[in-house]
């Protein structure tokens, strides 16, 4: 199961107690938001595509959406999610759980700069049921990030 990566990834850093596991699920962000009581917008949701071939994770605040054109301005390419096929073979995840934490090699991990606004964010933890609470630098440590960027929108 996803969640025993992540776990397994945090105990490294003696963090693995502070994962937080729920009774109902927390796939999408209005999900979490109402199991961990916090507003949508801390919820560092983590969409997955294919540039060319390469696997690339994208974590942004919950609150935002993929901005098309700033996206094509940075990857050079259309946005083009993973299938779920994808996100297993690639990341090592499922949809509903995906973070960048425990992950397989070689794929690229992006920070959106809308996550900057806030002290702490709410990714998942590998499981539809998981979150952990970060400060934004440690949620840079961990996650093994390479470069913060600007592909975001707010919501209509």
């Amino acid at each position: 199961m996803s969640i025993e990566k992540g776990r397994e990834y945090f105990r490294q850093f003696g963090m693995e107690e502070k994962i937080l596991e729920f009774s109902v699920s927390s796939a999408t962000v209005e999900l979490a938001a109402q199991a961990l009581g916090v507003e949508g917008a801390r919820i560092a949701k983590t969409l997955s595509f294919m540039v060319g071939e390469q696997p690339v994770l994208i974590l942004m605040a919950g609150d935002v959406k993929v901005d098309n054109p700033k996206y094509k301005a940075v990857f050079h390419t259309k946005a083009k999610m993973m299938t779920p096929e994808q996100l297993e073979e690639y990341v090592g995840h499922q949809i509903g759980g995906v973070c960048p934490f425990g992950i397989k090699d070689g794929v690229d991990v992006y920070l959106d700069e809308s996550l900057k606004r806030f002290n702490t964010v709410f990714p998942a933890c590998g499981s539809s049921n998981s979150a952990i609470e970060l400060t934004i630098p440690q949620l840079e440590e961990f996650s093994n990030f390479k470069e913060w960027i600007d592909v975001s929108k707010p919501m209509a």
